[in-house]
């Protein structure tokens, strides 16, 4: 089953509770929440206290995608505000076995994210360790970017190895059957959820789409 995270960097966060329950009742799986500190990325968006709120609003999956320095500083403050997956970036730690081994600690599912120029082998010596992959197909820092396409390559790669992917960047209605057919099994989605005309029913969309496009390509494998 492909499963859907929205991005809550993208929603409405004056309403920030009926924009949770909208789309968590059109049957999204995962809440995905982008931490920038303006450091790693020249933005700053939310900390541990607002994830706490968020953990109160909901019972999905928290996947938090830490584009922070030294992220093994702040594993055991965002797993105990009620992250669920974290995913840091390898170029921003001096030791990425030691940043999983403290996330795998907080009995929390890891991963590390690939920018669009990171290369593939960055990740090779942790696959064993980490739950899933994070490719990004935009670079790393604001939302409502175009879709890169040249990062589904690295999807194709993980995917045939039998590696989770998760992939995030520019992702709308218009592209994600491409970025399901390369592999990936987590699917998160900004600005082409918060922004369109009704969000629940984008949602919808969403999973008709991806669960269309996955059983074809099953089917294609099989066949």
């Amino acid at each position: 089953m492909i499963e859907l995270a929205p991005s809550l960097l993208s929603c409405d966060f004056s309403k920030l509770k009926q924009e949770i329950h909208t789309i968590e009742d059109a049957g999204c799986d995962v809440l995905h929440l982008d931490i920038m500190d303006g450091h790693f990325v020249p933005n700053i968006t939310f900390g541990p206290v607002v994830i706490k709120g968020i953990r109160k609003l909901t019972k999905l999956p928290l996947d938090v995608h830490l584009m922070i320095e030294h992220p093994e500083n702040w594993i055991t403050q965002f797993a105990s505000a009620g992250a669920d997956w974290i995913s840091f970036h390898p170029e921003a730690t001096d030791d990425a076995g030691k940043v999983i081994e403290l996330i795998k600690k907080q009995g929390k599912l890891a991963a590390i994210a690939l920018n669009p120029d990171t290369p593939l082998e960055v990740v090779e010596p942790y696959l064993q360790e980490l739950d899933f992959v994070l490719v990004m197909t935009v670079n790393p820092g604001f939302g409502g970017q175009s879709f890169i396409p040249e990062p589904l390559e690295k999807v194709e790669i993980l995917s045939q190895k039998g590696v989770r992917v998760e992939v995030d960047g520019g992702i709308k209605l218009e592209n994600v059957e491409r970025v399901v057919k390369a592999g990936a099994q987590i699917i998160v989605s900004g600005s082409g959820i918060f922004k369109t005309e009704d969000p629940g029913a984008t949602v919808r969309k969403f999973k008709e789409l991806t669960t269309k496009t996955q059983r074809h390509r099953v089917h294609k494998a099989l066949y």
